[in-house]
């Protein structure tokens, strides 16, 4: 039932980053509003603002009408975090590159593409790259391993990362999710994650300068 009258700038700006996926749009009409206007709010105050499209096909009345909101959303966005085959439903592009520039050319300044086994594929004005996945033997339970990856990436660049490394974190946040039940149980304190990156490594496939 939130809507844009109930909007507290004030309470939001005091935030340095706001983080929205693409649930609220679906929810109501209101909701929508809400979460365009504080992603407008924050961006006009000089605060980061990521979006996970978290699409919910079942939830939409149709495709179309699905891609367009969220396309909205993801053109307010500084970095965005969709998976392959949402970029692909989206964009109607059939590669994380035609995908990632897909949203360059809207104006979202990063784009993280999730491939599951694969890995991620990440895009700036500036550089792009293919950082490998962590191969995990017992997957407990895959629920908020995006989630888990959206945490890496960005606490990794508000303290400071590059974009690639801060995909490095990203994957290994999610790597470790995935060991645990539950959609937050396998989040890591700062030391469990370094630790876990110290002793496992990943391959960067970066294609330097675009």
């Amino acid at each position: 039932t939130l809507a844009p009258a109930d909007y507290p700038s004030d309470y939001f700006r005091m935030a340095k980053h706001l983080h929205v996926t693409g649930i609220p749009p679906v929810l109501s009409k209101n909701m929508r509003e809400f979460a365009y206007l504080a992603m407008k709010d924050m961006k006009q105050a000089g605060k980061t603002v990521s979006f996970d499209p978290n699409l919910r096909l079942s939830l939409w009345p149709d495709r179309a009408t699905m891609a367009h909101s969220i396309n909205e959303m993801a053109e307010l966005a500084d970095w965005f975090l969709p998976g392959i085959t949402e970029g692909e439903l989206l964009t109607g592009e059939k590669t994380p590159e035609g995908i990632a520039d897909f949203y360059l050319e809207k104006g979202v300044s990063f784009i993280a593409i999730k491939l599951g086994k694969d890995g991620v594929y990440f895009k700036t004005k500036h550089e792009d790259g293919y950082i490998e996945g962590y191969p995990v033997e017992n997957v407990i339970d895959t629920v908020g391993a995006g989630d888990g990856f959206a945490v890496g990436v960005i606490s990794g660049v508000l303290d400071g990362l590059s974009f690639q490394d801060a995909v490095q974190r990203g994957n290994a946040i999610g790597a470790l999710q995935v060991q645990a039940p539950g959609d937050m149980d396998g989040l890591p304190t700062r030391e469990k994650l370094a630790s876990f990156l110290s002793r496992n490594k990943v391959i960067h496939q970066k294609k330097g300068e675009c």
